[in-house]
């Protein structure tokens, strides 16, 4: 008998085949202990069931086959019901690929796009930020080539065609809602450039604040997604902080680090090579904007010397943008602290950031629930913890957002789920999309098994006789297969149903009592 396991149900098959043989060993036992009749008859039953179970597995024609693997047969037995929302982030297609972040998982990434637009499970696909990518260009690369940033997009979608045919056919399609949130890689397009990539796409914006968004799914006010990029100290709006001689700037240090990291792997040199961060001292240690500014400076010399580095001159003006109102050309040095002649830490560029009353006016500018404090942020800008945190210092912690039972993040490039309690003592899950850029390397002939790197995403289910109880799954596509690395319920009851008691009366009236 031909033998092939049915794809997207291999477990289960193997263990119910498992169980039978188990079963009928048993029974062989009995029969030659006691030769009973009535044990060969059932043996004989048995036997039936194990052919059975081994035929419906065992044909290439078998129509209980599921080929998609949003799709499983077990969902298929009922009514089909499109109720799955599907999170993916920090895909980052790049406008050449020549540089892009994303190349190697181009392929992959439109299979599992084609994937989505099959299921007949799939009721939204979201994007949670840094789909595009305005910030990872080398240095001497003019951004927008001296055309329109409509311009820059449509080159975009012609590098990624494959990507963007399979994006707006479920746009056309209309049986999958699709959801575009800005992270900081793309935080400068406009509604209308991203409108130009991909026609009637929803874009979930903050009404104050266009590069930000923060988004409800529908019917599902308890599930919040965001890029999470705007607790990150490197990464969220700096209005007008950037440059001194230019108004109108947003965009903050990350954006120069991203430019100065594309250099580095585009031109890549031996780390001996590089070119030393010059020596910045701390005399005041009683003055916390200097003790800020100097923290500051030892994260970009942690990472000009061992990560991003380079062997450029930092007096040349070799970083050209013309993108967020950076009217000029800007060199390494016009980033870096260094010491005034009265040893005094200042900075070219963004030397207003470091006090804590213009990072909290900032987190306000970004639309933030809680304000943080500074140092923590500097520092938590480059461990990625400090940014899941948040899901518990902006949500789940935070009175005004107490409803809030999920969160959904991507930016900090590591998946991630966890678990927490909010102020009402309910249980809350975070999870974090990870991204689908490759991974990269210096050394041209390093060989890097691409297909078993990153290329995550979340799925969120809700359950089909309460739709009250979520599923959050956190998946790796690996080697195309959706492998899950994690899995978490949350059950959206009310405290009235938790406690027994009142809820107007309860959690809202001690959260007011504590603000």
């Amino acid at each position: 008998m031909k033998h092939a396991i049915c794809d997207n149900a291999t477990h289960e098959y193997v263990e119910l085949i498992n169980f039978a043989l188990c079963i009928i060993c048993q029974y062989s036992i009995i029969i030659l202990k006691t030769k009973c009749k009535v044990t060969m008859k059932k043996l004989s039953l048995l036997l039936l069931l194990f052919a059975s179970l081994l035929v419906s597995c065992g044909t290439d024609n078998d129509v209980a086959k599921v080929d998609n693997p949003f799709d499983p047969s077990s969902e298929l037995v009922d009514s089909v019901l499109r109720n799955k929302i599907v999170v993916i982030s920090d895909l980052h297609l790049g406008n050449d690929l020549a540089y892009s972040e994303n190349v190697k998982h181009l392929s992959r990434l439109t299979q599992f796009l084609n994937e989505v637009r099959a299921s007949s499970t799939i009721k939204e696909l979201v994007i949670a930020g840094d789909m595009f990518d305005e910030w990872y260009i080398p240095t001497r690369t003019n951004t927008y080539d001296n055309k329109s940033q409509g311009d820059f997009i449509l080159k975009t979608v012609a590098a990624n065609k494959a990507i963007f045919d399979v994006l707006n056919g479920i746009i056309s399609d209309k049986k999958i809602k699709v959801t575009y949130i800005p992270g900081n890689h793309d935080m400068g397009f406009t509604p209308a450039s991203i409108d130009l990539a991909m026609p009637g796409v929803n874009q979930a914006r903050d009404k104050e604040r266009n590069s930000l968004g923060t988004y409800y799914p529908d019917n599902y006010p308890e599930i919040a997604i965001e890029h999470g990029h705007r607790y990150d100290f490197f990464c969220n709006l700096t209005p007008n902080e950037a440059d001194p001689d230019v108004k109108g700037t947003t965009f903050a240090p990350g954006y120069f680090f991203a430019r100065i990291a594309a250099n580095s792997f585009v031109n890549p040199i031996a780390i001996e090579n590089r070119t030393r961060v010059p020596d910045v001292k701390l005399i005041n240690k009683n003055d916390s904007e200097q003790v800020y500014k100097y923290t500051y400076y030892k994260l970009w010399k942690q990472v000009l010397d061992s990560v991003i580095y380079v062997n450029d001159n930092f007096d040349d003006k070799i970083i050209t943008t013309n993108v967020d109102n950076f009217t000029k050309a800007y060199s390494i040095n016009d980033i870096l602290p260094y010491n005034d002649a009265n040893g005094n830490i200042q900075m070219k560029m963004y030397n207003g950031l470091f006090t804590q009353e213009y990072w909290h006016n900032r987190m306000v500018d970004n639309g933030a629930n809680v304000a943080t404090y500074i140092k923590a942020a500097i520092i938590g800008s480059l461990k990625t913890q400090y940014i899941d945190d948040q899901s518990y210092v902006q949500y789940f912690n935070c009175p005004d957002t107490q409803n809030i039972r999920v969160v959904v993040f991507g930016h900090t490039h590591i998946p991630k789920m966890m678990t927490s309690i909010n102020q009402c003592d309910l249980p809350c899950v975070y999870a974090n999309t990870g991204t689908w850029e490759d991974r990269k390397s210096r050394i041209k002939s390093n060989v890097i098994d691409q297909d078993s790197i990153n290329m995550n995403f979340v799925v969120i289910t809700p359950n089909k006789t309460n739709h009250k109880i979520l599923n959050i799954k956190l998946y790796k596509y690996l080697y195309r297969a959706h492998s899950v690395l994690d899995s978490k319920d949350v059950y959206l009851y009310k405290l009235a149903e938790h406690y027994g008691i009142d809820y107007e009366h309860s959690c809202i009236s001690f959260l007011k009592s504590v603000a």
